[in-house]
């Protein structure tokens, strides 16, 4: 989607203008893993209208393949508006206007298998499967098991608002159990699934080799299971592997979800470590977090590899404030804290 960003604080009903940017779920993830080195392809579909245009170039700018995006001609280009700060305050207001839209036509004949199959990784977003009727059929025929489809990595991204049923919930969960990596926050599993605490969600998605829970402040666990069973897993098969997240000046937290993700994902096809993965996922997270924007730049590869190379004490000494990614690219070390004013 085209996002519209507040030039000031405020309600949406008092802010008198706002900076044009980009935003989604797996747009982010894409642009964020080409920005640091890694070939990576959006496949959707936008209007074929001006914010179509400026979507299509920006993305395109970050390094991503937009060759498998479709232009609709009758239907036109999502955007959505939303105010300045953390989408968790009580003040917090988003306004979308995507129902009808290019994406939300999308189906599975109007994508092409070989592009789909070609990817290492193929990643998805329940926000999709929430948009209409014709994106979950999409939805659910992604993530099918079937011969020849590329490792799956799939975000609950469960937002209640753009469920019209009460049954979204159960489908996103089936949706994750065709998943052969799956994230999914624990806030999200206890409202969605009734879930609470990392393990329960592990005992109630067996099926993922891997499984990330994230935990917000506190960190983030994954589990990895030695096969994917078809039935529930055994404890003695699964390896569990905790990293606490890092302490940061929070500007917005709105597009960290889909950063850690592209941290983690990129970890994971460099054939890193679990733990280095979760690492990762949060200096990419903590990126986003001290930017204003939905995309926010992540730190260079060097530089993660420096601040994930950290020993345990020295990580939970880094406190990382907006800018840190540039100016950790000039030469701090990396057992410093670094913070800008």
């Amino acid at each position: 989607m085209v996002t519209f960003l507040p030039t000031r604080p405020g309600r949406l009903a008092d802010v008198p203008s706002f900076d044009r940017a980009i935003g989604g779920a797996e747009s982010n993830v894409a642009c964020a893993l080409a920005r640091t080195g890694h070939t990576a392809r959006w496949i959707s579909a936008v209007g074929a209208d001006g914010f179509g245009d400026h979507l299509l170039a920006a993305v395109a700018g970050c390094g991503v393949d937009v060759g498998h995006v479709r232009r609709d001609p009758l239907r036109p280009t999502g955007v959505y508006f939303r105010t300045a700060g953390d989408r968790t305050g009580d003040t917090h207001e988003v306004a979308y206007y995507r129902a009808g839209s290019a994406a939300s036509a999308l189906t599975a004949a109007d994508l092409d298998p070989d592009a789909i199959r070609s990817g290492r990784i193929l990643h998805l977003s329940g926000i999709t499967a929430a948009l209409s009727a014709s994106c979950l059929g999409l939805m659910r025929e992604l993530t099918a098991r079937r011969p020849g489809r590329p490792p799956l990595s799939f975000d609950v991204n469960y937002r209640p608002g753009l469920w019209r049923a009460a049954a979204g919930a159960g489908e996103l969960l089936d949706l994750a159990r065709g998943a052969d990596l799956v994230f999914v926050g624990d806030d999200e599993a206890r409202d969605a699934w009734g879930l609470h605490g990392a393990r329960a969600i592990s005992d109630a998605l067996p099926e993922p080799a891997l499984l990330v829970v994230k935990q917000g402040r506190r960190g983030a666990t994954v589990f990895r299971r030695s096969t994917v069973p078809g039935g529930r897993d055994d404890a003695a098969a699964t390896t569990v592997t905790f990293v606490p997240s890092l302490t940061v000046d929070l500007v917005a937290a709105t597009g960290a979800g889909d950063a850690f993700a592209a941290g983690f994902l990129s970890a994971t096809l460099r054939g890193l470590p679990d733990r280095t993965r979760l690492r990762h996922g949060h200096l990419w997270a903590a990126a986003a977090l001290t930017d204003p924007g939905d995309l926010a730049t992540p730190p260079g590869r060097a530089h993660a590899d420096r601040l994930a190379a950290l020993d345990d004490a020295a990580w939970e000494r880094l406190h990382l404030g907006p800018g840190w990614t540039e100016a950790g690219a000039g030469g701090h070390r990396a057992d410093e804290e670094v913070r800008t004013p």
